[in-house]
């Protein structure tokens, strides 16, 4: 099955450009002969947002169905998604890509796989990027990662990178109805889960809507080694697709517009200014804060572009960044809770009680009158006709939410003395900063978020020692410590 992973058959054979980016240097393919750049972020802005490119699709659950409709015709077998906790796996807590169902088992060879070739569309959570979400108008916590995979194994041959270029191209154009000159497939590599290959990201409108993973290495000691076996390995992303369908100004007010709407009203917020909107909603895709300075930059000017001053700008962002963490966290512990994770302090437990703090923390900034246990219902019951099964579990589901939200109230109460203790401490120790690892203490053990700590630190002249990127560092902390485990 050796095929040149550049210069593809069918790329060749339909009258595709090979180009180089202008702006990255990566190579990728295009019908457009005038196309100067990839099409992804951050070479170029978001040519989608309030240009939508279908309405035939009028729901999430639509697009998925056409997918998976799509796949079947095509000779591939249907399979139940998993849960979200990979109980199957030692070296991850979460299912954070469909190809986690299968690794190491089936990509090894050791066991055949459900079907092959197969579809399916599979709830992941990653929460890497936890700290942009609410904020970047892309980054979600849980997504649904649509895929259909082959796999070749044991001398059986079904398809490769040719053929799987070719029905994505089918999908999006013929299913989809997006123009084929819109279509970018960008060669770049991918690595996840212990696997890696060379991939073809595929663009539209500046939006990354699905990769396609050739994966024949397997990382063996810090090592890449090749590996017989050659697994076709996609994700598409459904809520992605969706917004590109869609043209909403972000991926929550596409995905989540009645959750958002709900707790709008209750919460007494105005929608936001349309000349913001207009400015920002394209720009979003370069926004990253972990990377502050590109950020301030994009803020900054469009500041300046309305007379107005970045701290304007964030007030006027803040309720909507709230809103946006509420609807995209309360579906993800939605997932989590219902596929049997219970929080705690460690482990896949750890990650669930962050995702649940976090979004209550959110619920307090917007002086909501609801409990998180009551936006959690609301999604079981937005979500009914695409997860029924949380239905059954609805009481339990609940229960642990509530329960969760009792003990973060009384652990935020005594956190808040030992944080005011601290603080009478390093001021008499003369220093000005609370260091990171006390804010993770006071995080992990205590309760008590960053914008708590950053609240009371202002009050007293104190800087800290962390600020954006928190959480992320959170869960790279667990993720490190599941490694060791591993290697210990």
């Amino acid at each position: 099955m050796k095929e040149d992973l550049i210069d593809l058959p069918f790329f060749l054979a339909n009258g595709f450009y090979k180009k180089t980016c202008k702006k990255c240097g990566k190579i990728f393919w295009t019908l457009n002969s005038e196309q100067e750049y990839c099409g992804d972020q951050p070479c170029v802005e978001y040519q989608f947002i309030n240009n939508p490119i279908s309405s035939k699709f009028g729901s999430v659950s639509s697009v998925r169905k056409a997918f998976i409709e799509f796949f079947e015709e095509k000779d591939h077998t249907l399979i139940k998604r998993y849960p979200v906790i990979a109980r199957w796996r030692d070296d991850v807590y979460l299912v954070g890509a469909s190809i986690y169902d299968f690794q190491p088992w089936v990509t090894e060879g050791i066991v055949d796989p459900p079907a092959n070739p197969l579809v399916i569309s599979q709830p992941s959570i990653r929460l890497t990027d936890i700290d942009n979400v609410g904020r970047t108008g892309r980054h979600l916590t849980g997504f649904e990662m649509m895929a259909h995979h082959a796999f070749n194994v044991r001398g059986k041959k079904v398809y490769w990178a040719n053929r799987t270029v070719e029905l994505a191209f089918e999908l999006f154009t013929e299913i989809y109805g997006i123009p084929p000159e819109e279509l970018s497939f960008k060669f770049d590599w991918w690595s996840g889960g212990g696997n890696a290959g060379e991939d073809y990201e595929v663009l539209v409108r500046g939006l990354e809507v699905a990769t396609l993973v050739f994966m024949h290495y397997k990382t063996v000691n810090g090592e890449l080694v090749e590996m017989e076996n050659k697994i076709v390995d996609t994700g598409y992303g459904l809520e992605r697709i969706y917004w590109l369908l869609n043209g909403s100004s972000t991926i929550y007010d596409a995905v989540f517009e009645h959750v958002i709407t709900w707790i709008a009203k209750r919460a007494g917020v105005k929608p936001l200014p349309e000349y913001l909107v207009k400015s920002l909603a394209p720009k979003m895709g370069k926004l990253d804060y972990k990377k502050q300075e590109i950020t301030l930059k994009i803020k900054r000017m469009i500041a300046a572009e309305h007379g107005l001053s970045i701290e304007d700008i964030d007030r006027i962002l803040s309720p909507y960044e709230s809103i946006y963490v509420i609807s995209d966290h309360s579906r993800s512990i939605m997932w989590i809770i219902g596929d049997g994770i219970v929080p705690s302090n460690v482990g896949a437990g750890y990650l669930a009680r962050m995702l649940i703090r976090r979004a209550i923390r959110h619920i307090m900034r917007l002086k909501l009158d609801l409990n998180l246990a009551d936006i959690v219902d609301k999604q079981i019951d937005t979500w009914r006709g695409d997860f029924p099964e949380y239905l059954e579990l609805r009481d339990e589901i609940l229960d642990v939410v509530s329960h969760e939200e009792r003990k973060y109230a009384e652990a935020l109460r005594h956190g808040k003395r030992v944080l005011r203790n601290l603080i009478t401490r390093i001021k008499a120790e003369g220093r000005d900063t609370i260091s990171e690892r006390e804010m993770i203490t006071l995080y992990e053990s205590h309760g008590v978020t960053p914008d708590i700590v950053a609240e009371e630190a202002s009050k007293e002249g104190l800087k800290l020692g962390i600020t954006t990127d928190f959480y992320s560092k959170l869960v790279s902390k667990q993720h490190k410590e599941v490694r060791q485990a591993l290697e210990n």
